[in-house]
């Protein structure tokens, strides 16, 4: 049987059946990567929850600043793998190469910077997120590693990212796994003894040692993209790198880091409303997102599949095929989403149950979860359209819808529903917000078919 990335990049066509299964093909192993992942969360959480609701709370208090600067870090690394996508597309694998190389130097040296910063800050930030004096410490100390840790996870999500875009993406999913599993290993001898301080070790441990093993295999041992062993390829220096590749990566790069920080402030703002409601209130919002995770990850999953297919196709200079391919990656998206929706509802007392044996926390966590179980379909819309965009290159418009949908209805309404509703106020206007975001991604979607269509 062909591989139909091939096909795609030796211009022929395909049929219904191999789009169909291009889709499950690459998106399987993605879901199942961002699943592990969430399970690496879900774990550290539930032994965090059963030293107590401050311990919960002192983690939830600075989670939404690491979700900012996760997201900075994704979008570095992702400018570069989308170029990578681009040129082995184009069969360009020695330009893909080049992308390598000096792509994981950019990143290293940016993530030292975030580093640094994180570091320094780390000391005021849960002071600044308003956390009760109880939790001060613990969630310091928590903030302090993870900022440590901040160069170790950009080498994860670059590599990562440049090994999927060559159309591999099983051997990162595996690797997440594993990851996963050193997690539990390392947490379960850590916080036993050192508490917040040490969910944040084990977590920070698991990340050195996979971003390790997935640069091996990404400079050594991939077919496409290894630098180690190669002779007679043309060298770039790093100045025609920045003056020719780098632009087109900081292109992709930057509306990306712009949604994410949008997206990231507007997590940070929506902890700075409800961090008043208390500290059961505080664990139970963070608790609740960690639960929500497992259902909306496999929509990430299916984004990651259609960057790496639509990145292809607009790299072999077949539009046609990566709209439609896109489509098709959304509807499976929505489908997905809403069948993990319905069973978040069906399942949300034992999902938090899990994670908190706190009664207070189990109700109220609980009502949140059913309330945002109604979004999860348009939530799936727009993380999937927003991994076709990206495979596309056109990533500014998803960062301006990001920021009318966050801006405009969700903060407003969590900070007016909140102030009279407590925390479920607040969740019925990020569900409210959810709905929104796809609506506008699938109009995006359907004008940038259009546009695409009149192009060919």
């Amino acid at each position: 049987m062909r591989d139909p990335l091939s096909a795609i990049r030796n211009g022929e066509k395909l049929t219904f059946r191999e789009e169909i299964l291009l889709i499950l093909k690459l998106s399987f192993p993605a879901i199942l990567a961002q699943l592990s992942s969430v399970i690496m969360q879900y774990i550290d959480a539930s032994m965090v929850g059963h030293l107590g609701a401050g311990a919960s709370a002192s983690i939830g208090l600075v989670s939404s600043t690491t979700w900012l600067v996760g997201g900075v870090l994704t979008a570095a690394a992702m400018g570069f793998s989308v170029c990578v996508a681009h040129r082995i597309g184009a069969r360009d694998e020695e330009g893909a190469r080049v992308i390598v190389k000096w792509g994981l130097v950019v990143n290293l040296f940016f993530s030292l910077i975030i580093m640094a910063v994180g570091v320094a800050v780390s000391s005021r930030l849960p002071i600044w997120m308003g956390g009760e004096e109880a939790i001060l410490k613990d969630s310091a100390s928590y903030f302090l590693i993870y900022a440590i840790s901040i160069p170790a996870r950009e080498m994860l999500l670059a590599s990562q990212g440049m090994i999927q875009s060559s159309g591999n993406i099983r051997v990162p999913s595996i690797l997440n796994v594993i990851m996963c599993a050193l997690d539990v290993l390392f947490n379960s001898m850590f916080i036993p003894r050192l508490g917040v301080t040490g969910a944040a070790l084990g977590t920070a441990l698991s990340f050195v040692i996979v971003a390790g093993i997935m640069l091996y295999i990404l400079l050594v041992k991939s077919p496409a993209l290894s630098l180690v062993g190669r002779k007679g390829e043309r060298s770039k220096s790093l100045s025609d790198f920045a003056s020719v590749e780098l632009p087109t990566a900081l292109k992709i790069a930057i509306p990306v880091a712009i949604d994410n920080i949008i997206m990231g402030f507007a997590y940070v703002a929506f902890t700075r409303i409800v961090s008043p409601f208390g500290t059961v209130s505080v664990a139970a919002n963070s608790f609740s997102i960690t639960a929500e995770s497992l259902c909306y990850m496999p929509g990430f999953g299916i984004g990651v599949a259609a960057t790496t297919i639509v990145g292809q196709c607009i790299g072999a200079r077949r539009k046609d095929l990566g709209k439609r391919l896109g489509w098709m990656s959304v509807i499976l998206g929505m489908a997905i989403m809403g069948l993990s929706g319905a069973l978040m509802w069906t399942f949300a007392p034992f999902m938090i149950g899990i994670l908190s044996p706190d009664e207070e926390i189990r109700s109220l966590g609980t009502q949140i979860l059913r309330i945002e179980a109604f979004a999860e379909p348009f939530y799936g819309a727009s993380i999937v359209a927003a991994g076709v965009f990206r495979g596309a290159g056109e990533t500014l418009m998803s960062s301006v819808l990001n920021l009318i949908s966050v801006w405009a209805v969700r903060i407003p309404l969590a900070y007016f529903l909140g102030s009279h509703y407590g925390l479920k106020g607040a969740w019925v206007a990020m569900a409210t917000e959810l709905c929104v975001r796809g609506i506008l991604f699938l109009v995006r979607l359907l004008l940038w078919n259009k546009k695409a269509k009149k192009a060919i």
